[in-house]
């Protein structure tokens, strides 16, 4: 079975909030963490991947915390994933030509083949401010209640 793991699933949480809030405004890991659920610890190893690669910036000390490195619109869902779990395969004969001895006789291979394009077709088109934009919405809609 393939699955996102919970690295990728807290990944991508991470990637929407920081989508969420103002450009340029710096977010504390602990914010991120106690809002969506997200052990601190397994956060910050995180963080350090989605830095490494070059997704936020982060900086240190008073006042410091982590920022998307570019517009939220620029940013796709396949990259935060690639970012934290690796390219994404359905099958092991998708890594790499001559992966799987049976690849030009396989009758499954071409199917195989399309549903991964698929797949990072549809995790390419879905930007990080897509997704926030119902994130913000719902922050709205709770203002506006505890306002009431």
């Amino acid at each position: 079975m393939m699955q996102l793991s919970m690295t990728g699933e807290y990944a991508v949480r991470t990637m929407i909030h920081l989508a969420a809030v103002p450009s340029g405004e710096l977010v504390q890991i602990c914010d991120i963490s106690k809002e969506w659920g997200i052990p601190e610890g397994f956060l910050r190893k995180i963080v350090a991947q989605l830095s490494k690669d070059g997704l936020i910036r982060s900086q240190r000390g008073a006042g410091g915390g982590i920022q998307l490195s570019r517009p939220a619109a620029t940013l796709t869902l396949l990259e935060v994933i690639e970012a934290v779990e690796g390219k994404v395969f359905l099958n092991k004969c998708l890594i790499a030509p001559g992966t799987c001895h049976l690849d030009l006789t396989c009758a499954v291979h071409t199917v195989w083949c399309d549903a991964q394009q698929a797949l990072r077709t549809i995790l390419n088109r879905k930007s990080l401010a897509e997704l926030a934009s119902g994130v913000i919405n719902n922050r709205s809609r709770e203002s506006v209640r505890t306002l009431a």
